[in-house]
């Protein structure tokens, strides 16, 4: 119990990156000192907006009245004055108290409608349930709305719990989309020390729903079958598509944080109905833990990290009712990049760790453990004809300057610049990708305004807090 309130304290890090982290280690470890990000490019300029409070999680503009906003996973919403201005100042709206929602992972605007999404806690902290309201803040004492509730099911005392949290809102305004995470690293079982015995993952985690933005009160079931006959299951097989956007084309993309196996960070083309292959595969790269017998060793698999917290806890491990690929399935893959930036990959082959600049192999698609962050697109063709209607993402993982850091991590803290070609053979997307800035310190969300993009820094509990960044572009 004790090590499951310690992760929910730690925040963000605690449930969705996959660096062999330990839950406690951020109460422990000193905090680094604050960077200034860096321009590549000296048509790019990067200005601080203003600092903020802990636990920063997602950075929204509210279309109606163009005011800022941002959430804190403990579940406070903070509405800016005087953004971007030297008089910047955050109020508190909301609180968990107000909406319910204690692990607060998602926010989005539908013109001055404002939804939340999360996860609440059940069974004494051993079982949770997600969560989605939304407040009209046209009335003068807004009113909460309850959107749904799940049924409860099993949270566990690990890392690898990531709960409900992107929203994106369907261009012509119909819908709104969320993403449910994996309650595991890889399909593995995780009970909660005996609680919910058996529990992998279920209908209610590793997918992506669709709800009419007026759905009120529904009540979700853990059963995939059950929510596909409601109308809601749009996509399955997503790890945790911790962002999502849409693109100038109105094609939803989502950027996925694989697990503790060396297997690429993925960005999907997300479509009604299809699959994206987790647990069974990331990547491209075959989950190893369905084949039975399976004896894990970093000495002779070299996609396990011996420092990677899944091998650590023995989550890698011989299972033989780990569950088969259901019968008909096919699976989509990610998004191709060409490179230059972040395609460096683990080879199957050889297990040595190559680059596709130098392979001239595409990757699905950006290198392991680099946790893409705060994905837009430029939908309003706003910027200059190199970078109109493309895409961005930032790395909130990578940049390490340490001694001996392999290739994986060694890039990264970074904006990535992601120029997109759809590809009819293949019924995908390829895109050449480079990195615009770096030297950043935690960006988890984003907003693209104009030619200017507003980037959050999540603060981690207990430091001084996080920052917003202004990154201008050329028009």
């Amino acid at each position: 119990m004790l090590f499951n309130f310690r992760i929910q304290q730690t925040g963000l890090l605690a449930l969705f990156v996959s660096f062999s982290l330990f839950a406690e280690a951020q109460q422990t470890r000193p905090v680094a000192p604050v960077k200034t990000p860096v321009a590549l490019r000296a048509d790019i300029t990067i200005d601080k907006v203003m600092d903020i409070g802990p636990l920063g999680v997602r950075l929204i503009r509210n279309p109606k009245t163009g005011e800022f906003w941002y959430s804190t996973f403990d579940g406070n919403v903070f509405r800016i004055s005087d953004f971007d201005t030297p008089k910047a100042a955050e109020h508190k709206i909301f609180s968990a108290a107000d909406h319910g929602i204690t692990r607060l992972q998602g926010a989005a605007f539908l013109n001055n409608t404002l939804f939340l999404c999360g996860n609440i806690s059940a069974n004494g902290g051993k079982g949770t349930k997600g969560r989605m309201v939304k407040y009209d803040l046209s009335k003068k004492q807004p009113v909460l709305t309850e959107v749904f509730n799940t049924v409860e099911y099993g949270t566990n005392a690990t890392t690898f719990d990531h709960g409900w949290n992107a929203l994106e809102i369907s261009p012509d305004k119909k819908y709104i989309y969320v993403n449910s995470g994996a309650r595991t690293d890889h399909g593995e079982v995780q009970d909660n020390n005996g609680a919910y015995p058996n529990a992998r993952d279920n209908g209610l985690t590793a997918n992506v729903f669709r709800f009419p933005v007026t759905a009120e009160n529904l009540l979700l079931p853990s059963e995939a079958a059950e929510l596909k006959k409601m109308g809601y299951l749009y996509a399955e097989g997503i790890r945790n598509a911790y962002d999502m956007a849409f693109d100038a084309g109105n094609n939803l993309f989502g950027v996925i944080n694989s697990g503790d196996y060396d297997q690429s960070e993925e960005m999907f083309w997300i479509r009604q109905g299809h699959h994206y292959g987790f647990p069974w595969q990331m990547a491209g790269v075959e989950n190893p833990q369905q084949f039975s017998p399976w004896v894990p060793d970093p000495a002779t698999d070299l996609f396990i990290s011996p420092g990677a917290h899944a091998w650590v806890v023995k989550y890698f491990r011989n299972d033989p009712d780990f569950p088969k690929i259901p019968a008909g399935v096919k699976f989509s893959p990610g998004v191709q990049n060409l490179g230059p930036a972040a395609n460096e990959y683990r080879d199957i082959a050889t297990g040595k760790i190559v680059d596709g600049d130098i392979t001239g192999r595409t990757v699905s698609t950006f290198n392991a453990h680099c946790v893409p962050l705060g994905l837009v697109f430029d939908t309003k063709k706003a910027l200059a004809p190199e970078f109109r209607g493309d895409g961005f993402v930032f790395r909130y993982g990578g940049g390490s300057t340490r001694p001996g850091t392999n290739l994986l991590r060694k890039e990264g803290k970074d904006l990535l610049h992601l120029e997109m070609q759809y590809n009819e053979a293949a019924d995908n997307y390829y895109m050449k990708t480079t990195s615009l800035a770096n030297n950043f310190n935690a960006p988890v969300d984003a907003v693209l305004h104009g030619n200017k993009i507003y980037v959050i820094e999540h603060g981690a509990a207990g430091s001084a807090g996080g920052r917003i960044w202004k990154i201008t572009l050329p028009r």
